[in-house]
Parts: C-alpha cells; sequence; structure tokens
C-alpha cells in the first residue's frame, strides 16, 4: 500500500497553488487572467477525491486558503476595528471561512454527486450552478464573486450587462473545469486536450467579442452633462478624536474642513451638485439631540442656501423604530428634501442578528450599533440652479455590492448612481477598498448608469456606464473631485429587464437536475419478495443504492425526518388555528422553510455522506464506495431482518453468526430486495419474535408492497400539480386586481409579475405538500389499525387508502378550486 503522506503533500501543494493565484487574481491588474485556470489544482484534487467526505475536506480547506489569500486583509482590517489585534481578527476570520465561503462547500457536494452519476460534464454545469446559486441563496456579509476580479479588463467585464458578476462567475468557473478536464487527460496526447481547451478559450472569446461590440456601439449622450464635486476629506476614526477633543469640537471640525472643500467645488469648479461621503456629519440631521445639534443643522443649510446647488451627504435619520446609516438631499431654498435609509448594514458592526442578539453578545462585540435597515431602493430628483431635474439613485456602503438595489434604482428611472462610503477603516489594507470600488462599478456596467462614489480617504472616483474611472483619488489624501458626466436614460440592459437572474436560474436547473436524477430509481421499481418469503432460485442484486448508517448517523437522519413529518403536522395545525398565516405567503414560506425544508435536507445530507452501491454475488454481500470496497460472506450472516420502524427510511439490519449484531444497518428503498436475494444466496430469512414486532413488520411490508406509479414522482406531486392550481387561480387574481390577465406585468414590469406567479406557485406548493401530509397521516393511521387486527389485510387496505389519497389530491384538490373560486 502506497503511503499517504506524498498523497496529502500533493494535496496540499495543489490547493496552496489554488489560493495564491486566487490572491494575485483578486489583486487585480494582469492577474485578472489567472481568473481563468486558478481553481484548475484544487479541481484536480476533488477529481482524485473517491468519496464525499473526502471532497468536503478539500472544499473545506480550500475555503479557508482562499480566505486568507483574497480576503486576509478583511480579517486584518476587523481585528483593528474590533481592538483586538490583526492577528486575533485574522484567526478568526480563517475559523469561520467555511461560513464566509460557503459556496465551495455546495460546490464540492454538487460536483461529486453529479459527477458520480451523470459523469464529468454533467457534473461541471451542476457545479457552476450550485456555486452561483449559493451565492445568490446564501448569506454573503461582502458580496463578493468571483466575477469581480474581471474587472481590469474592459472588454471581459461589458458581460455584467446580461448576467451580471454572477454570470461571469458562472463563465470563470466553465472556463476552469474545461482546463482541469484537459490536464486530466494530459496522457492521451494534444488531441485529447484539444477539446476541452478550445472550450475554455472559447469563454474569454466571447466575452470579449461582446465587449467590443457594446464598447463600438457606446454613442455619447447629447445635452448638458452633470457636473458633481467630490469630498474626500480624509478625516477617519472619528470615535478616537471624540474621545481626544470631545464631541462638539469634532463635528465642527469635520464640518469646516466640508464646507470649505465644498466652497472649492462650487465657486471655483462650478459644480452643480456636491456629494459627501457616509457619516460625514456625524449625528442625527433635521433630529437634533442638543442646541448644539439644532445650530450644525442650521449652519449646514445656511451653506447649502448660500452655494444655491443641492448637496448630498451621509448623516443619520431616526423615527420610532430607531436610528439610521443615511444620505440626506437638501435643496437650496427649500431645506431637506428627504432621506435615504442605508438597506444593507454590515452585520456585528453596524448591527447585530435578532435571532443572536442580546446582552452577551453585546458584551463580547461592544463596537456593534443598533442601526435599523432601510426598506430598499429610492430615486431622488436633484434640481439644479440651470432648472434641470435629474433623477439620482443613492447608496451606501454595502449597499453598492446589491445589484438588486441598482436595478430598482434604474427601473425607477434613476440616470445616474450616488455612492456614499466610509472605507477609513481599510486604511492600513487599501486592498479592501479597491476591490470595494472594483464591485461597486459592476452597478455601473449592469445599469448603464454613470456613477459618482465618494469615500472619507479613498478610493472616490468618477465612473462612466461601462465601468471606467473617470477621475479618482488616491487612499489616504484630501482631495475634491469634479466631473463631467453626460447623462440619459439608457435602453434597459437585460439584468434591468430581468434582475439578479443568474442565481435564480441556477436554482432552478439544480432542481430540475434533481427532479430527473431522482425519477429513473422510483420509476416501475420491482418490488421485492417480502421477508420471509421462500426464494426458489438466487437473486443477483448488482449496483443498488444503499446507505451504510452507523448507530448515530441512522438516529440523527431519523430525528431529522422525523422533525420534517412532524413539523408539517404542526403547520396544518398553525394554519387551521390562525388566519392571519393563512393570508400571509411570505411568513408561510419561512415557517415551511424553518419547520420542514431545512429539516428534510439535513436527513437527505446525511444519509449522502455514507451513500454507497451493495451487490449479492459469490456467496458474499458487497458494498462499495468510490475505490473502498467491503463484503461480507453470506456464511456470517445469520438472520436478516426488515427494520420495524422505518425511519429515517426503509432498511434492513444484519444478525451475525456470532450472535452480534452488525453496528452498520443498510437503509434502501426496497429493503425486500436486498432481504430476498441475500435469502436466495443462503443467508437465513428474517424472523418476528413479539406480537409487537409482528405488528410493525406488517405495517412496515403494507407500505413497501405498494408499487409507485407515475403520481407518486415528487414531479408531479409537488411542481406540476401546484403548478397547475396557481394557474388560474393567479388568472383570477389578474383579472379582478388589474382587469387581464397581464395587468401587473403592463403596471410594474415583468419582475413583479413573475414575482407574484411565483408566490401563488409557493403558496400553492405548500398546500398541496401539506395536503399530501394529512392524507399520508390518515393512510398510515389505517394501515397500523389493520396491521394490529387484521395483518394479512394491511396492505391490501392501504393500497385502496392510497388510491383514494391520490383521487383527493389530484382530483379532489382541483375540483375544491373550481367549486370554491369559480362556483362563489
Amino acid at each position: 500500500m502506497a503511503p499517504i503522506y506524498p498523497a496529502t503533500i500533493r494535496i496540499a501543494a495543489a490547493i496552496l497553488a489554488s489560493a495564491a493565484m486566487a490572491a494575485l487574481y483578486a489583486r487585480g491588474g494582469a492577474g485578472f487572467m489567472l481568473g481563468f485556470v486558478f481553481l484548475v489544482p484544487w479541481l484536480r484534487t476533488l477529481d482524485a477525491s473517491p468519496t464525499l467526505p473526502g471532497a468536503l475536506l478539500r472544499a473545506w480547506v480550500m475555503s479557508i486558503a482562499f480566505t486568507a489569500g483574497a480576503f486576509g486583509w478583511f480579517g486584518i482590517a476587523f481585528g483593528q476595528y474590533a481592538q483586538v489585534g490583526a492577528a486575533t481578527g485574522l484567526s478568526l476570520l480563517l475559523l469561520a471561512a467555511p461560513l464566509f465561503q460557503p459556496q465551495f462547500l455546495v460546490f464540492a457536494v454538487v460536483r461529486h454527486a453529479s459527477r458520480r452519476r451523470h459523469g464529468a460534464a454533467v457534473g461541471a454545469l451542476a457545479g457552476a450552478a450550485a456555486w452561483v446559486a449559493a451565492e445568490w441563496l446564501l448569506p454573503n456579509m461582502l458580496g463578493d464573486t468571483l466575477g469581480y476580479g474581471l474587472y481590469p479588463s474592459r472588454l471581459l467585464r461589458q458581460g455584467a450587462d446580461v448576467g451580471g458578476a454572477a454570470g461571469l462567475t458562472l463563465l470563470l468557473l466553465l472556463a476552469n473545469e474545461a482546463v482541469a478536464a484537459a490536464w486530466a487527460r494530459r496522457g492521451d496526447g494534444v488531441r485529447a486536450m484539444a477539446r476541452p481547451l478550445a472550450l475554455a478559450a472559447l469563454v474569454p472569446l466571447l466575452l470579449a467579442a461582446y465587449g467590443q461590440v457594446v464598447l463600438s456601439g457606446q454613442i455619447a449622450p447629447s445635452g448638458k452633462p452633470l457636473r458633481m464635486g467630490l469630498i474626500q476629506s480624509n478625516i477617519v476614526a472619528y470615535e478616537r478624536q471624540r474621545q481626544e477633543k470631545g464631541t462638539h469640537a469634532v463635528v465642527r471640525e469635520v464640518l469646516d474642513a466640508h464646507f470649505a472643500m465644498s466652497y472649492d467645488a462650487v465657486v471655483r469648479q462650478h459644480a452643480d451638485a456636491v456629494l459627501w461621503p457616509e457619516t460625514a456629519y456625524p449625528t442625527t440631521f433635521g433630529h437634533p439631540k442638543s442646541e448644539a445639534g439644532a445650530q450644525f443643522d442650521r449652519d449646514i443649510v445656511d451653506v447649502v442656501n448660500a452655494a444655491d446647488v443641492p448637496f448630498v451627504f451621509g448623516t443619520y435619520d431616526v423615527d420610532q423604530a430607531g436610528e439610521y446609516n443615511a444620505a440626506a438631499f437638501v435643496q437650496p431654498g427649500t431645506g431637506l428634501l428627504g432621506f435615504y435609509r442605508k438597506t444593507r448594514l454590515f452585520p456585528f458592526t453596524e448591527y447585530v442578528p435578532a435571532w443572536l442578539d442580546g446582552p452577551a453578545v453585546r458584551r463580547a462585540l461592544p463596537w456593534s450599533g443598533n442601526w435599523r435597515a432601510g426598506n430598499g431602493a429610492r430615486v431622488f430628483p436633484l434640481r439644479l440652479r440651470d432648472g434641470r431635474e435629474v433623477p439620482v439613485l443613492p447608496l451606501i456602503c454595502l449597499d453598492d455590492v446589491d445589484p438588486g438595489l441598482a436595478i430598482d434604482g434604474a427601473r425607477l428611472g434613476a440616470q445616474a448612481i450616488l455612492t456614499m462610503s466610509n472605507d477609513s477603516w481599510f486604511t492600513a489594507t487599501p486592498l479592501g477598498a479597491h476591490m470595494h470600488q472594483s464591485a461597486a462599478a459592476f452597478r455601473s456596467i449592469e445599469t448603464r448608469l454613470p456613477q459618482f462614489r465618494v469615500t472619507t480617504n479613498g478610493y472616490s472616483a468618477v465612473i462612466d456606464a461601462t465601468g471606467s474611472v473617470l477621475a479618482g483619488t488616491r487612499m489616504g489624501e484630501r482631495t475634491l473631485v469634479i466631473a463631467d458626466v453626460p447623462l440619459r436614460t439608457p435602453a434597459p440592459t437585460l439584468m434591468v429587464r430581468w434582475g439578479n437572474w443568474v442565481g435564480l436560474a441556477a436554482s432552478a436547473a439544480l432542481l430540475l437536475l434533481a427532479a430527473l436524477s431522482a425519477y429513473p430509481s422510483r420509476r416501475g421499481g420491482v418490488t421485492g419478495a417480502p421477508a420471509g418469503l421462500a426464494v426458489t432460485r438466487p437473486l443477483q442484486v448488482t449496483g443498488l443504492q444503499v446507505f451504510v448508517l452507523p448507530p448515530t448517523a441512522r438516529l440523527a437522519a431519523a430525528v431529522l425526518r422525523a422533525c420534517a413529518r412532524g413539523g408539517l403536522l404542526w403547520m396544518c395545525a398553525a394554519l387551521l388555528l390562525n388566519e392571519a398565516l393563512r393570508t400571509n405567503t411570505l411568513a408561510q414560506v419561512r415557517m415551511f422553510t424553518g419547520v420542514f425544508l431545512a429539516p428534510e435536507a439535513g436527513a437527505w445530507c446525511v444519509l449522502a455522506l455514507f451513500s454507497a452501491q451493495a451487490s449479492v454475488a459469490n456467496g458474499a454481500l458487497v458494498l462499495a464506495r468510490g475505490a473502498h470496497r467491503f463484503e461480507l460472506a453470506l456464511a456470517d450472516i445469520a438472520a436478516v431482518r426488515v427494520w420495524s420502524v422505518a425511519l429515517p427510511c426503509p432498511g434492513i439490519a444484519l444478525q451475525l453468526a456470532s450472535g452480534a449484531r452488525w453496528r452498520y444497518g443498510l437503509a434502501l428503498a426496497n429493503p425486500n430486495l436486498l432481504a430476498a436475494a441475500l435469502a436466495g444466496a443462503g443467508a437465513p430469512a428474517p424472523r418476528q419474535r413479539t406480537r409487537l414486532q409482528a405488528v410493525l413488520q406488517a405495517y412496515v411490508q403494507a407500505g413497501l408492497a405498494i408499487r409507485r406509479t407515475r403520481l407518486d414522482h415528487p414531479f408531479a406531486k409537488y411542481v406540476l400539480l401546484p403548478l397547475a392550481l396557481a394557474i388560474p387561480a393567479f388568472h383570477l387574481q389578474q383579472q379582478i386586481a388589474y382587469g387581464g390577465a397581464f395587468g401587473e406585468y403592463y403596471s410594474f414590469g415583468l419582475k413583479a409579475y413573475l414575482t407574484a406567479f411565483a408566490l401563488w406557485w409557493a403558496a400553492w406548493s405548500i398546500g398541496v405538500v401539506l395536503t399530501e401530509a394529512l392524507l399520508r397521516a390518515a393512510t398510515d393511521a389505517g394501515t397500523l389499525l389493520a396491521a394490529l387486527v387484521r395483518p394479512a389485510q394491511a396492505s391490501a387496505l392501504r393500497y385502496r387508502l392510497q388510491r383514494c389519497s391520490h383521487a383527493a389530491l389530484f382530483l379532489g384538490l382541483p375540483a375544491w378550486l373550481l367549486v370554491t373560486v369559480y362556483g362563489a
């Protein structure tokens, strides 16, 4: 047997190579070219892993290495901000790397399972889809994605107006997969490598061609441009200065610096409007907390009136719910026009999630704030002194990594984006500020709106519709940025029309792949001989999927699945007793996810970790998983028993000739088939020893005896049936509410229309699942009663009950819809 250490060293070296290239890729410049290859060494380690736990381990290590290489600056900045030290901050970040970059783990799981079942090509597609779906679905503290690394290439980044940065990420992953496939075929010669390499080269070529078409078609808008003055004062560390000088002195100093620079922007540079950075006015505006605060407010209004141009600046807003990180729009002669409230707050600094908040957490995180989140994008008018009114979209700091906010602003008619940020905590790690600006520039590419971006101490910039910086600053300098940008209302890009659609499409593709993968394994399966049936000839079983469960794994999966099934019944009761819940689809979706989907997914993950292929041949039970193989001689098996409690699913237990029970249970969809094969090959048939066991076995066997039909397939029950119910109900709602089948589309656009339909579909899907859960509970109760009273009739009774359940589900629900809605 070859020693394990050289293999471990090779894996570690490959992961470190990927991490080193990721670090160069994140730093921009010519390193953007590494985006098409930097994952290749790591992908080859995944290809070499025969088991899912091995792939997960390599994904976990890669998440740490990638975080260290590309985002080490964040841990250092966080440690300095929290005053715990750079080393401690970096250590905490690396410890949390799998949560910080969870897409690596999701990618590895889906890729491994898909390659095993469908081959390398489908595995590559499914893995890439899982990556972008995970980034779309799971919390992402910095909103980062691999596509941002293509920002240095003016040509390649233009593809973001089609699929956003997520679309670029998808293409980068596929290019890396193609290069990895070519490398795997290097031993077969150049011809074998040519096809995957051509596919890999096709990605940058297509992006470059598209970028060239877009850039050559850019037409400079006619008319007078917007001339903005961006104030980068380079005043940082407000809290430390407050402790040294006092709050009043610090606010006075900050305002005087901004007033002086604004005077220069308006009087000498003839700016049409002035933009200050996030929290430049470090207290509430319009809601003074003291007489000194009221005087500061009056000073700002006096300066705006004297300048005779609109000012937009970062400050705080307050209402009964709490304080907000906000942007104030102040108009000369009018005063405060309104506030935009920051929508995307930074966790554990600006707020603590409600489910985690408490005195202990506040003591551990004394720097954390209590700000409230705003309610989404808003567009404000900049009323210029020449009579023009320019609609602009304000964004604050982390808002600019959310494509949805920029897209919503574009749909509301914005002609420019005003971004305010306080990147002072990146002072010692300017790479963070540089990456933040690159991410913000993608909002201009996706919407084709120019952007004025100001920060406290860098990097401030004026960005055009192609993402190019027209004028900008360095880090750590006090300076004024002035730029003229022509304005127009651009033609809607695909991103503006469809929204951030790549993650949604990837999720839907994965669901479809899962449905197609599950379909063949359940279709027309042969119901094996019931345990205890005499078998006259050996049954050859090969490639039967089983789950080899140790006691703790079976217990964990059983508890999760029992919680999921019980959660459905609990939700039925909650809907019956709570009228408000019955009319709140979003609350239903959240409850359904928490009480059913989450534990059910957990149960499936546990089972997937212990999956194997079972065969009975040559006098032995063979269990194979990748390169691992285990054989158990049939002569060593004293008895085979079907589980009396089919949790987490049906299965069998093996009694060994030594008298001990084999510590692993074999869970599978049809245990009778494997039990019959073992009996036919010479292993003893199962025996029942007690009345309770006999009743439970009759109950279990009644369920196993029923052959599944097409109506039992999850796709038919949980996708097609809810769709068939949602379409007429949604059509009627559109007729009533909007006067036509597409009324909401014409009034509010495609996104609103599809979102409304998705909610209807989700509501009916939940309704079907809950109805099926009630029918299944009734069927189970009837079968258990029959097993207790007349065991021989249990199977026949279950068959009739299941037929009635099918009728109630597939005929009763549509009939109820017709009678309830159209009959009324």
